[in-house]
C-alpha cells in the first residue's frame, strides 16, 4: 500500500442487520456523522465522502472507513450492493486521504462452535 493510512480517523461502518438501501444510508449517516440534511441517496453519499467539510470531526489528517458484515446485504442487494463499491471506489480515486477498507469474513465475533 502507497498511501500512508497510520494518521487517519478510522470509522467502522458495521453492516450487521442492513438489507436494503435505506438500512445502508442509515448506518452511512450514524457512523460518518453526516448532517441533518443528507439526501440518504448514493449521489449525496458520493458527494459526503469526497468533501471533507462533512467529514467527521478528527479526520483533518484523513479518513479510513472500516466496512464490516457486509456479506449478507451484498448477497441481499446485489445491484445496491455494486453501487456502494463503485461510490466508494470513485470517492477514493477522486480525493487523496480517504480509504476504504472491506473487512473479509461474515462477523468480527466467532461462530459458537469455534474454540476460544
Amino acid at each position: 500500500m502507497t498511501d500512508d493510512v497510520a494518521d487517519r480517523l478510522v470509522v467502522t461502518l458495521d453492516l450487521a442487520g442492513v438489507a436494503d438501501k435505506a438500512g445502508f444510508m442509515e448506518r452511512c449517516v450514524r457512523a460518518l456523522e453526516l448532517p441533518d440534511w443528507f439526501g440518504r441517496n448514493w449521489d449525496a453519499l458520493a458527494d459526503s465522502l469526497t468533501d471533507r467539510s462533512v467529514w467527521p470531526a478528527g479526520a483533518e489528517r484523513g479518513l479510513l472507513i472500516v466496512v464490516t458484515d457486509w456479506r449478507t446485504y451484498a448477497k441481499a442487494r446485489p445491484d445496491e450492493w455494486e453501487i456502494a463499491q463503485d461510490v466508494f471506489t470513485e470517492a477514493v480515486d477522486r480525493l487523496p486521504g480517504l480509504s476504504v477498507l472491506l473487512v473479509l469474513g461474515g462477523s468480527h465475533q466467532r461462530p459458537s462452535d469455534q474454540p476460544g
